[in-house]
């Protein structure tokens, strides 16, 4: 059963949920946010669906805020008629009219296993606080951040290596899969949307630059999952010789006897940072201004590291 379907999403998580529903549905119309400025000459660049949107000849409308007075957005919304939206990782929270214009309602593909990590940033809270599993939630979307009744979820584990990209990789891929999965059985109303539980609620809120920042403070443990967390946005760091000294990859150590928070020093040939608890090795770097490089190779080249 083909429906019409509008897709509402921005980054590359959304990407494979957009190409199941053009090769199954009829997708009338995309909503993603506007081209952004992006790197040092802050050239504007179109979010990753719209680029795959025009390359499968869907109509793509960019509205600031979808619900902005006096714009077309929403009258585009309504030309297009659409029996279903489907929602991944769009960034704004569709009001009433909107969640009340298609008679299949709207649903969301959420990179979490709720209420766990509702918001805007799931994958990165879950590696950062160390969580041992993660996943996506099919759900019904309401008026609420998404606090609405989910309709499915498959749930994957997270290695000691994953980081925000991988993990990112994997969950966008079956948060897809499962869409299609769900989509028969929720349009013939067959799947009873099951109320999200009001134990385990958690906010993963959005990321700024400065959550990548390392603070020595903490324990190894903690600023090992940060790297990860922070890969590969904002990215982790810290400040060297008054300069960002991004870290790419890190590992713990028990660390150095002794030594104060922040001590530079080495371990096995590597780089590494006396923590609160234990050291944090820098397996791979990117000083200021150069190329990544393995720790080792940073070394060879930094005599003042060891402080």
């Amino acid at each position: 059963m083909s429906i019409r379907v509008v897709f509402m999403g921005s980054p590359d998580f959304a990407l494979p949920s957009l190409s199941a529903l053009a090769k199954n549905h009829q997708v009338v119309g995309v909503v993603t946010q506007p081209d952004r400025g992006s790197g040092r000459g802050r050239e504007l660049k179109a979010p990753p669906v719209k680029t795959l949107a025009l390359e499968l000849n869907i109509p793509v409308i960019q509205p600031e805020k979808l619900r902005a007075p006096g714009a077309a957005a929403m009258d585009q919304l309504r030309a297009w008629a659409p029996d279903l939206i489907v929602v991944a990782a769009f960034g704004q929270i569709l009001k009433k009219d909107v969640l009340e214009m298609p008679r299949h309602g709207c649903i969301n593909v959420h990179a979490s296993l709720l209420p766990r990590w509702r918001g805007a940033a799931p994958i990165n809270a879950a590696i950062l606080n160390g969580d041992e599993e993660t996943g996506v939630t099919i759900m019904q979307m309401d008026a609420g951040l998404d606090t609405g009744p989910m309709l499915a979820q498959k749930s994957i584990r997270i290695g000691r290596g994953d980081t925000a990209g991988s993990v990112l990789k994997v969950l966008s891929t079956l948060g897809a899969d499962l869409l299609m999965e769900t989509l028969p059985e929720y349009i013939f109303g067959n799947l009873k949307p099951v109320p999200q539980p009001a134990e385990g609620v958690t906010y993963a809120p959005m990321l700024k630059k400065d959550d990548g920042l390392l603070d020595f403070a903490f324990s190894a443990v903690d600023l090992e999952r940060r790297v990860r967390a922070m890969s590969p946005w904002p990215g982790a760091w810290f400040e060297w010789n008054g300069s960002p000294f991004k870290v790419i990859c890190a590992t713990t150590d028990s660390g150095g006897k002794g030594l104060t928070c922040g001590s530079r020093f080495m371990v096995n040939g590597k780089p590494a940072v006396q923590t609160a608890e234990g050291a944090l090795v820098l397996e791979e770097v990117q000083p200021a201004g150069r190329k990544f490089m393995s720790g080792k190779s940073f070394l060879a080249g930094a005599r003042d590291w060891s402080a």
